[in-house]
């Protein structure tokens, strides 16, 4: 398989995604418990708003191109 600009920028963008969601929600949610198990838990529980964030810029996205041809 080889590498196209698409493939590049895909990873460089998921890159991005990762190290914005360690360094803005992970360590400010590790950071907040002193208990290694809180500390766990609340990284876990930051799942949910990866989750969150990655499907409203899905969709946001996803309804851009269905509708491009229409409001062009």
């Amino acid at each position: 398989m080889s590498l196209t600009p698409l493939n590049i920028g895909i990873a460089a963008a998921a890159v991005v995604v990762l190290i914005g969601y360690l360094i803005y929600i992970v360590v400010p949610a590790w950071g907040s418990y002193s208990r290694l198990w809180e500390r766990l838990a609340a990284s876990f529980l930051t799942l949910f708003i990866l989750v969150s964030l990655l499907g409203a810029g899905l969709s946001i996205g996803l309804s851009i191109v269905y509708f491009y041809d229409t409001y062009a």
